[in-house]
């Protein structure tokens, strides 16, 4: 992927993670970094101007000592979080923020710009919770042959690759419910079992033949995909799931497992959706487009 990777500063302790982890991403990957902070209402009031540029001039100083040589650039916007950073998202590499804001209740795991990014932005959104001293040389990738889960496989590679880690490649799949008493669906449910993990099997092989440079193992289990993930973060360094997968609903802007993932997972998530695939307008759009179609 080309361009730069954005990252949403607003002098938190969750956004100056975040401010670590794409630097230490840059460095890695050889990409520039633009901080942007957004000015919203508030800060027209006296001091609020000082407020942003301090606070953005601060994470680009922690940036460069971060990535020194990387090109560091900074931003202040004015509009709201949102769709400013869902606007910068059309020609970033990704964009990558705290799991919490100056603005988030104290008891919430991950904000409402970390979830509503996640839904909207034009590509990866990468949602740290807080900088991990512990590297595990793993990389974490939900993946069942869906179009966005195609698009997080290649997000997770090239992480992957860059960081000299292991790929561990994740299908879980859920066993129909059916009566205790129905004892003749037994070995249909196996063999239905025993099938999706040879389909799974086989959609990792191409992969494997493509990028022989990254060590890729795969796993198939019998349990929903939330928790595999979950089990499978505790020795992550990211995981990657992408937006919705193929059971989500088509109008859905973030399926329940991204969704899920975005809530219990503790190490980096990135949620990717595909290039190209047009996201529903977030909260913050959505009703001037809905008052611009009923005039």
């Amino acid at each position: 992927m080309a361009g730069v990777i954005v990252v949403g500063v607003d002098g938190s302790v969750s956004a100056g993670a975040a401010v670590d982890w794409a630097a230490a991403d840059a460095r890695r990957r050889g990409l520039g970094l633009r901080l942007v902070h957004v000015c919203e209402q508030w800060a027209s009031t006296v001091g609020g101007t000082e407020y942003c540029a301090g606070t953005l001039e601060a994470a680009a100083d922690r940036a460069r000592e971060l990535a020194p040589g990387a090109e560091v650039t900074t931003r202040i916007l004015a509009g709201g979080v949102v769709d400013t950073l869902v606007g910068e998202s059309v020609t970033a590499d990704s964009v990558v923020v705290g799991s919490r804001g100056l603005g988030g209740f104290a008891g919430m795991v991950v904000g409402s710009v970390g979830l509503a990014l996640a839904g909207h932005a034009a590509g990866p959104v990468v949602v740290v919770r807080g900088t991990s001293v512990v590297q595990h040389g793993q990389i974490v990738v939900g993946y069942d042959g869906s179009e966005h889960s195609r698009a997080a496989m290649e997000y997770a590679i090239e992480q992957a690759r860059a960081r000299d880690a292991q790929l561990y490649v994740a299908y879980a799949y859920q066993m129909p419910l059916f009566s205790p008493y129905a004892a003749a669906y037994g070995s249909l449910l196996q063999e239905a079992y025993e099938q999706e993990v040879r389909v799974a099997r086989e959609r990792v092989v191409p992969w494997r033949e493509r990028n022989p440079d990254v060590r890729i193992v795969d796993e198939q289990v019998c349990e929903h995909p939330v928790s595999a993930l979950m089990k499978a973060s505790g020795s992550a360094d990211l995981v990657v799931v992408g937006s919705r997968g193929r059971g989500g609903f088509a109008s859905a802007v973030l399926g329940s497992v991204s969704h899920g993932v975005l809530h219990h997972v503790t190490c980096p998530v990135a949620v990717v959706r595909p290039r190209g695939v047009r996201p529903e307008p977030s909260g913050e759009r959505a009703g001037a487009e809905e008052s611009r179609r009923s005039s």
